[in-house]
């Protein structure tokens, strides 16, 4: 009877398992799933857990990595707008997006997916670089370089595309990861990169001859303006001192004997600044003052 009961238990378990395995499936957290319906897709699954299906043929799961794909595709020589031939290599990160409009165009096969982005790349790598000069990828100014917005114009167009004919996939970043010229144009690109920076020399050499030509000028501005200065400032003292002397001399004229007084008191007091002793002849001008001076008495 025990038996019995433990094989009976037995086969309802494995009934339970097996109808589980017709029923339901699960999705793991990195991946994407979707459910066909005699297979027309019909459900799309991006988040992980169990889930109930019909079971085959009625219905059927295909699961796909939603991780992250990346592949760089390989050298292309495309040309510029000024028509040189540049080789560029670009880095691609994708993922399935939908797993409904991705099984379908695919049949589930991400090698199939991926060479049809590479395609896409491709031609919108040519289209986007035959925009731009050689300018905007080798230049000697680094400003001048657009590799952002040559990556950004690649990437949008590509996801454009992607997203016009429902491919169900995601482009995540887009990036260029070398970039060569041919041998036969090395030289050409050289040589203007050389002028470029020749004009760059030149501008900034104009430039500072320009400003040394200000300074010189300004400068002789300057000391002429001082000079004039300086000679109108002598002419005014030369005409006062004149004035006064004309003055003077006028004064003098009307009183020379005064006169000849105040020029030796005037001649003594220089003699006697420097705060030395004098040996002089009392005869001998403006020394000659001191003759015939009062002397104190003895008192009485």
């Amino acid at each position: 009877m025990k038996k019995n009961i433990l094989t009976i238990v037995i086969g309802a378990v494995l009934v339970v398992i097996f109808a589980l395995l017709l029923f339901v499936f699960q999705v793991r957290q990195s991946e994407v799933a979707v459910v066909t319906t005699f297979g027309k897709p019909v459900r799309n699954i991006t988040e992980p857990g169990a889930y109930f299906k019909w079971p085959w043929p009625v219905q059927n799961v295909y699961k796909f990595d939603k991780r992250i794909q990346n592949f760089e595709n390989k050298f292309r020589q495309t040309l510029t707008a000024d028509s040189v031939m540049l080789i560029a290599t670009i880095y691609t990160g994708w993922e399935i997006s939908d797993a409904k409009e991705f099984y379908p165009k695919f049949l589930g096969s991400v090698p199939a997916a991926q060479r049809t982005l590479e395609s896409i790349l491709s031609n919108a790598q040519q289209a986007v670089i035959a925009r731009h000069g050689m300018s905007d990828f080798v230049n000697s100014d680094p400003a001048q370089l657009k590799f952002d917005e040559i990556e950004n114009e690649i990437k949008t167009e590509v996801q454009a595309e992607l997203s016009t004919n429902n491919y169900g996939i995601q482009l995540d970043f887009l990036g260029f990861k070398k970039i060569e010229l041919p041998e036969s144009v090395t030289a050409t690109v050289f040589s203007r990169m050389t002028a470029e920076r020749q004009q760059i020399i030149n501008s900034l050499q104009y430039a500072g001859d320009a400003e040394s030509n200000n300074i010189a000028s300004a400068a002789d501005r300057l000391a002429a303006s001082v000079v004039n200065n300086a000679i109108a400032d002598a002419t005014r003292i030369r005409g006062e001192g004149e004035a006064e002397a004309a003055n003077t001399y006028t004064n003098f004229q009307q009183n020379p004997e005064l006169a000849n007084y105040l020029l030796r008191i005037d001649a003594l007091k220089q003699s006697l600044n420097q705060k030395s002793t004098l040996i002089f002849d009392e005869r001998t001008p403006p020394f000659d003052l001191f003759q015939n001076l009062p002397t104190n008495s003895p008192a009485k």
